[in-house]
């Protein structure tokens, strides 16, 4: 019987989603632009890999590697009538590493933007949009999917498309969107307008947040936001491990496992009930997360000081505007 997010929501405060998807496969030997979803047919002794990794770290919540499984991103490794066929084998990969635990492991259908964009801006039209995540999340939903995580997210339009299709489904569906751009969405979205807009959603999803971004504290300050009114919401924040650094021609991640800990306790304080790591976060960093998470001690609301003291600095200038009184923000420009 798949198992309701929102049922373990009102049992546990706090849950454990798992880390990075593409940043571990590298490690793994995926080639810069493979698609990571040809693995779940190619490799899938690899993905049940990592996931049995997240899990053996203590996540409660495991994502398929189905990040880009919509036609439209799988149309560039000429896979986009291999739709149905490969979410079915995500999910089942995760099924079967969550079936298998010692304890209940929650399966969620990652599914990412597609890529394109909505007109007028570009050629996507909500039908169209709507049909693509359709199809992408019969195929989660035939491998066993719990629940679906719409992620990534920059537009309002794909929001309420990816939305309509989990629900068209019968789906639970939690929404992340990544808040990279002056302190908002490539398209706009502040954090403090993602409440509404999932609100307005019908049925709403079970969860909203921010994931991705451009490092840990910037994350951290959307949380903020999104948690600063006296609305009961839960909120995700599943932060990139630190920032993102070239080194040579690779790029690493400045988060250190003790550093994902301190993030974890900053977004319960926060007001976060779902937490996990984005880009770079491995499962040896998970394994100190879940630490933070069991032996968490409940401390006041942070500010912005204290995050950049504890995870260090903003890597936007305005993260956190919205959230910050009006005299720090003038400290702040200074």
């Amino acid at each position: 019987m798949a198992t309701k997010l929102s049922q373990r929501l009102a049992e546990t405060p706090i849950l454990l989603a798992d880390g990075a998807t593409g940043t571990n496969y590298f490690e793994m030997d995926l080639q810069a632009g493979d698609a990571p979803e040809l693995w779940n047919v190619d490799a899938p002794h690899k993905v049940e890999s990592l996931h049995q990794r997240f899990v053996d770290a203590g996540a409660d919540i495991i994502l398929a590697n189905t990040f880009g499984g919509t036609a439209n991103r799988l149309k560039l490794h000429n896979a986009q009538n291999r739709v149905h066929e490969l979410n079915k084998a995500g999910a089942e990969i995760a099924r079967k590493v969550a079936d298998s635990a010692k304890r209940d492991v929650i399966v969620a259908g990652s599914v990412g933007p597609t890529g394109d964009l909505f007109v007028p801006l570009g050629e996507l039209t909500e039908d169209a949009a709507i049909k693509a995540f359709s199809d992408q999340i019969a195929g989660l939903k035939a491998g066993g999917a719990d629940l679906i995580w719409i992620e990534t997210m920059s537009s309002r339009e794909e929001i309420n498309a990816a939305a309509k299709a989990a629900s068209a489904h019968d789906m639970e569906y939690v929404v992340t969107a990544s808040f990279d751009t002056a302190g908002k969405t490539m398209m706009g979205i502040a954090p403090t307008e993602l409440g509404g807009i999932s609100e307005a959603l019908n049925p709403p999803p079970i969860a909203y947040g921010a994931n991705c971004g451009v490092g840990a504290s910037d994350l951290l300050s959307s949380v903020l936001d999104m948690t600063s009114g006296e609305k009961d919401c839960c909120v995700v924040a599943k932060a990139n491990c630190g920032i993102p650094q070239f080194e040579g021609e690779k790029i690493v991640y400045s988060g250190t496992p003790d550093l994902m800990a301190k993030y974890v306790d900053l977004a319960i304080n926060a007001g976060a009930r779902i937490i996990g790591g984005c880009c770079g976060t491995s499962p040896a960093h998970l394994k100190f997360m879940r630490d933070a998470i069991d032996n968490h001690q409940p401390s006041s609301r942070p500010n912005l000081a204290e995050i950049t003291t504890k995870i260090g600095p903003f890597t936007n200038p305005t993260a956190g505007e919205s959230a910050v009184p009006r005299r720090e923000r003038r400290r702040r420009r200074a």
